[in-house]
């Protein structure tokens, strides 16, 4: 193996094929690019991702998938240097979610909703270059509105019972659930949470299309 560093164009291997390229992190933790046959940085693999090259890192010694791990430190470099990206409150309501019995559903709802915020990306890069940059930034502020609107409703969702609202004194008492069937509410819980990421999701979609 050529000991040497990638940089630019060169660390993403064969990303001009369209192929995936492969990483292999060694117990020295350094990175190496097999396309390239030669040794990057978390800050390749950075510039890799923002120019769309697809590629997947191994553990050397194991042969362990470690993409997430690797993506997630690049995160954590990023956030250290000041590239401040995610909210505080974002990061802390992600973590409640660990351990979460909702916690299956949260990946699928974060895929599909940063894919329509590349679709509206590329749709109101558009309106910046046709209707000046004002235009452009007031359209851009009213869909992170409406997309703030969807997310406090996604995150109510997926805790559809943490946000019930509290019972007044002069409501009569709900009736005890029979003890045969406290499988009942959990299945109509699903169901009507079901119901509400169709809905999102159909929202969404008519976002995306503009």
């Amino acid at each position: 193996m050529a000991d040497t560093e990638g940089t630019g164009a060169d660390a993403a291997g064969s990303a001009a094929s369209g192929e995936r390229v492969v990483i292999k992190k060694y117990a020295n933790r350094r990175l190496y690019n097999t396309a390239s046959s030669s040794y990057v940085t978390l800050e390749h693999l950075s510039e890799m991702v923002k120019q769309g090259v697809d590629f997947v890192v191994y553990d050397a010694k194991t042969n362990d998938d470690i993409t997430r791990t690797v993506l997630t430190q690049i995160i954590f470099e990023e956030e250290s240097q000041g590239q401040s990206l995610l909210p505080i409150q974002f990061l802390r309501q992600l973590i409640s979610f660990y351990g979460n019995s909702m916690q299956a559903f949260v990946p699928s709802y974060l895929e599909m909703s940063l894919a329509s915020f590349t679709q509206q990306q590329e749709r109101l890069r558009n309106q910046f270059a046709s209707f000046g940059q004002g235009a452009g930034i007031s359209a851009y502020e009213e869909q992170i509105r409406q997309n703030l609107q969807l997310f406090d409703r996604a995150m109510k969702m997926f805790s559809p019972f943490a946000f019930a609202p509290p019972a007044r004194a002069d409501d009569p008492p709900a009736p005890a659930a029979p003890a045969t069937k406290a499988d009942s509410g959990a299945d109509e819980g699903l169901t009507a949470l079901r119901k509400q990421m169709a809905e999102m999701q159909a929202q969404l979609d008519k976002l995306a299309k503009g």
